[in-house]
Parts: structure tokens; sequence; C-alpha cells
């Protein structure tokens, strides 16, 4: 089993966090390459990514990718979060998990970006 661990930040304001769950479960219905879509935060909300991806884990994925739900390479994106992902790596040893480039790094950005500025007007 495939699963995606979709990575935000967190919020103090739940609403927020709700909306990277709600991402998440719409990325699970249109995706056909992802068995499973999992969010994680990396701090302010739950589950944490080394709960989302034990959690994972726990269901039978056999290959875990953690993809980064941010714009730039900010420390987060840098430090935090690799050391996350690193903190299950020997706790999980049997199951590749690998690091995905973060949303900002993707071409399709700059065509997303244009067209959210077409719709307002």
């Amino acid at each position: 089993m495939k699963a995606l661990v979709l990575v935000a930040h967190g919020s103090r304001r739940e609403a927020s966090n709700d909306e990277i769950r709600e991402l998440a479960q719409a990325m699970a219905r249109r995706n056909s390459d992802f068995d499973k879509i999992y969010p994680g935060f990396l701090e302010l909300a739950e589950p944490s990514i080394p709960d989302a991806i034990r959690t994972a884990a726990a269901d039978g994925a056999n290959d875990i990718i953690v993809m980064p739900y941010f714009l730039s390479a900010g420390r987060h994106v840098v430090k935090d979060i690799p050391a996350e992902v690193d903190s299950v790596r020997d706790e999980l040893s049997n199951i590749p998990i690998r690091l995905a480039p973060y949303l900002g790094q993707a071409d399709e950005l700059i065509d997303i970006l244009f067209n959210q500025a077409e719709s307002s007007s």
C-alpha cells in the first residue's frame, strides 16, 4: 500500500487545520496513485508528522511519501520536517519513507497563481 502524508504547519485556528484535513480527503477522492492520504502537522495541531506516518504504517503502508504543503524553503521545509521524518525512520526501518519536494517547487504553481489572480476579475 502506498500512502501520502500531506504536511502542513498547523494553526491555533482549528478551522485552518480542518481545511488541511479536508484537502487530504479531497485528494484521496481524486487520486489513483496513493491508496491513502493522511494529514500531518508540524506543530499546533494533530496528528503530528510522526503520528501520521505511524498511522499510515499501522494501516499497512509499505511505501510512504511525505509532502510538505509549504510555499518556500524556509527552516520548516529545510530542517524541521526532515527531522520529524527522520525521528520515525529507525522505528519503521522496514518501510521506505521518502520526502517529496515542497509545494512551492512545483512548476505548475505559476499557472495556478495566474488562474487565481484572473478569477478575481
